[in-house]
C-alpha cells in the first residue's frame, strides 16, 4: 500500500512539475515579445498597485467570487468517471500558469520580479495549496480514500483562511514591497 501511495504522490508532483516546465520553455520561446507588453510587471500599474486604496471588504467578496468558481468545478469534474484525468490536466495546468508567471515576472523585472510574485502568493497560497490537495488527492485516490465530514470541513477551512489572507493581509505585504521599488 505505501508504494502506491508514494508512487501516487510522484505522479501528481510529475504533473504539476511537468507543467511548470512547459510554461517556463513556452514563456521563454513562444511568447518573449508579447510577455513584454503585460501590463501587470508594468512601473506604471506597479506604481498604481503600490498607491491605491483597497476596500478590504469589496476585495473579499470579489475574492471570495473568483476563487470558489475553480474549486466547484474541480469538485464538480472530480465527481466523474474522468477524475484521474481531470486531476491530472488541473495540475499540468496550474504548473503550466505559474511557470509562465514567473518567468514573465523575471523576463520583465529581473530578481525583483521574482521575488513580486513570491510576495504575491504570500501567505494564502500555503491555504490554497493545502485545500485543494485534499480534493485532489481525494479524487486521484479515489475509490481507496473516502470522503467524509472531515474532509470537508478542512477543505473549506483551508480555503477561507486564504481567502481572509488574500483579502486582508497579502494586499499590506504587497504595497509594502512595492514601495522598495
Amino acid at each position: 500500500m505505501d508504494v502506491k501511495i508514494q508512487r501516487n504522490q510522484r505522479m501528481l508532483a510529475a504533473f504539476g512539475m511537468l507543467g511548470f516546465a512547459v510554461g517556463i520553455v513556452y514563456a521563454n520561446l513562444m511568447t518573449r515579445d508579447y510577455i513584454g507588453n503585460i501590463g501587470i510587471f508594468n512601473d506604471f500599474f506597479l506604481q498604481q498597485y503600490g498607491m491605491v486604496e483597497i476596500d478590504m471588504s469589496d476585495y473579499l467578496w470579489y475574492l471570495g467570487r473568483i476563487r470558489i468558481l475553480p474549486v466547484v468545478l474541480l469538485a464538480m469534474l472530480g465527481y466523474t468517471r474522468f477524475r484521474r484525468v481531470v486531476v491530472s490536466a488541473f495540475l499540468l495546468w496550474t504548473g503550466f500558469s505559474c511557470g509562465m508567471i514567473m518567468t514573465a515576472s523575471v523576463l520583465q523585472m529581473g530578481i525583483q520580479g521574482l521575488i513580486l510574485c513570491l510576495i504575491g502568493m504570500t501567505p494564502h497560497m500555503i491555504f490554497y495549496i493545502a485545500g485543494y490537495l485534499i480534493l485532489i488527492w481525494y479524487f486521484y485516490t479515489y475509490p481507496v480514500m473516502r470522503w467524509n465530514a472531515q474532509k470537508t470541513v478542512s477543505t473549506i477551512l483551508f480555503l477561507a483562511i486564504g481567502l481572509v489572507l488574500e483579502a486582508y493581509v497579502n494586499p499590506i505585504l504587497m504595497q509594502g514591497f512595492l514601495k522598495t521599488l
